[in-house]
Formats: C-alpha cells, sequence, structure tokens
C-alpha cells in the first residue's frame, strides 16, 4: 500500500511537472503576442508604438507644404520675351535691309554727299559751288525794301508767302545731284570745262567717281547741243533763258550754254538737294549757295531767285 501510494505521488509530481511545464509554454505563447502587440500599437508617448502614432501622416505633410510645382513663379511665362522685346533677328534684317533700297539717295545740303547705291555707300564730293552765282538784274529795279537779317539784305520783287518745299523730278531720265550710276546711256556727250571732263545726257551732267557716275550740279560755261523739250522758258534780263533740273540755259551760237541764276527769276519748281534755310521770320529754300523766296503768283507756289546783299555793299 505505502509503495502504491509512493507510485501515486510520483506519478501526480510528474503530472503537476507536466502541467507546469504546458502552463509555462502557454504563458510565453500569450505573452509574446501582447508584448509585441504593445510594440505595435500600445505604450505610451515615448515608446515606439507612440512615435508611431504621433508620426504626420506623409501624404498630409505633402498635401499642407506649397505646392513648388504651383506655386513657384513660371519661368517660361515671366521671362522677357526676347523675340519680342527688339532683339529678333527678322527685326533687325528689316531695320538695316529694309531701308537700303536699291539707287536711294541721301543729299545733304553741304558739299559732302552720302550716296546709297544698292548695298555700296559710295562718298562724292560734289562741287555745289557751280550754278549757284546769282547774276544782277540790269533791267528792273527793286521796289521793294529787303528784308534784313543779321547784317545781310534779302531783296526779291514778289512779296513772301511760304510753302513747304518739295523737291521735283523731270521725268524718268532726270536724277537729282549726287545720284550715282554705275553707267551711262549711249546718248550721253562729253563736255569739257575749265579743264574739267563731264557727261552731259538729256539735262543732267556727270562726272566720274569711282565705280560710276555721279550726278553734279551743271557747271558754268558748259555748252550743249540740245536741252530737254519741257525746259520751263524765263526771261532775263529781256533774253530767254531755260529752265530745268535746277539748271539755266541760255541760247548760244554752239547751242545752250549753262549760265548762273539771275535775281528775280521766278520757276515753279527746284530740284532735291535743297534745304528750308530759317533767316529770322523768312524761310528760303537754298539750293547751292543760291536762295529762293517761296511766293505765290496767279494763285501758284512758285519760287523767286534772291539778290543777298552784305550789309557793307548796300
Amino acid at each position: 500500500m505505502k509503495r502504491f501510494i509512493k507510485k501515486l505521488s510520483a506519478a501526480g509530481r510528474a503530472v503537476v511537472a507536466v502541467l507546469l511545464i504546458i502552463s509555462i509554454s502557454a504563458g510565453k505563447s500569450y505573452a509574446l503576442p501582447q508584448r509585441r502587440g504593445g510594440r505595435v500599437g500600445g505604450g505610451g508617448a515615448g515608446t515606439r508604438g507612440g512615435q508611431t502614432r504621433n508620426r504626420t501622416n506623409n501624404s498630409s505633410r505633402n498635401n499642407n507644404r506649397p505646392n513648388n510645382e504651383n506655386n513657384r513663379p513660371n519661368n517660361n511665362n515671366n521671362k522677357p520675351n526676347n523675340n519680342n522685346n527688339g532683339h529678333n533677328n527678322a527685326n533687325n534684317n528689316n531695320g538695316h535691309n529694309g531701308n537700303n533700297s536699291n539707287n536711294k539717295t541721301n543729299i545733304n545740303g553741304g558739299n559732302k554727299t552720302n550716296i546709297n547705291s544698292g548695298n555700296t555707300t559710295v562718298n562724292v564730293n560734289v562741287n555745289n559751288s557751280h550754278n549757284t552765282v546769282v547774276r544782277q538784274n540790269n533791267i528792273h529795279a527793286y521796289t521793294r525794301p529787303p528784308y534784313v537779317y543779321g547784317g545781310r539784305s534779302y531783296y526779291s520783287f514778289h512779296p513772301y508767302y511760304y510753302h513747304p518745299y518739295h523737291p521735283y523730278a523731270w521725268g524718268p531720265v532726270y536724277h537729282p545731284w549726287g545720284f550715282f550710276i554705275a553707267a551711262l546711256a549711249t546718248t550721253a556727250i562729253i563736255v569739257s570745262v575749265a579743264n574739267a571732263q563731264y557727261h552731259y545726257d538729256q539735262g543732267v551732267f556727270y562726272a566720274p567717281s569711282s565705280g560710276g557716275y555721279t550726278v553734279v550740279a551743271a557747271p558754268v560755261g558748259a555748252t550743249v547741243t540740245t536741252i530737254p523739250s519741257n525746259a520751263q522758258t524765263v526771261v532775263v534780263n529781256q533774253t530767254n533763258n531755260y529752265y530745268y533740273g535746277g539748271t539755266y540755259y541760255e541760247k548760244s551760237d554752239k547751242g545752250y550754254t549753262v549760265v548762273p541764276p539771275t535775281a528775280g527769276v521766278v520757276v515753279a519748281n527746284l530740284p532735291a538737294g535743297g534745304t528750308e534755310t530759317k533767316v529770322g521770320d523768312v524761310t528760303y529754300v537754298k539750293v547751292g549757295e543760291t536762295y529762293y523766296q517761296p511766293v505765290k503768283i496767279d494763285g501758284k507756289d512758285q519760287y523767286e531767285v534772291v539778290n543777298v546783299q552784305d550789309a557793307a555793299k548796300k
């Protein structure tokens, strides 16, 4: 009996030991998820779980911070448009090439003239002293007092009547002073005056220049056989003179000789190359060294050759 009880006690202890082992094992298996669960979902602010819980949601952070794509300046829209601010090559080409038309002539009132012929600029010294010395009118005396300004007296027969200066072109074969041409027509002839040689063609005088010929003022004393048929007839000292393209001709034995303009002569048109010149309250048109006064005769705008004298010569 005692032996049985011992065996039973031993068996009970074994059972108790087994139960303890099972209990301990069960306790470990249940405690481990609790600890893990505490790390993931539980814990205070100092635990990793708390940090995870208090961390700002990345999507919320992205929504709250400024949107760089939408808020930053649009460089493409705000930066200056170089093509529209005067740097466009096409505009530059238009500014430089469009203004250089073929055979365009810029004529200055001084002696030096810049001529643009195509893409080539030729500097030509045009002697405007030719045909600019006014001859005295020996037939008629001035009945009007002169306009006096700056120590000079400006005599005219007709009253001053201002009208704008508009250069006149006498036709397709006419060219103003300073005009450059590469070749002359076959009708051009050679005219020699004071050991200088010129070419003449249909009322226009040319002087040789680099690469061609340049239109110059008609040299006084040059004689030609013919003049244009549309030359204006003007009476000077009871003698017929002929006016064409700013040049005055007088009939001579060999044809028509270039003469200076005569004071008091009235012409309908003035050539290119003249400039409006303000003298006190009067605006004259100066062609070379000759002064023309704007006048109105028979309702038509015309120009009278002015006799200019220094005060000392009065």
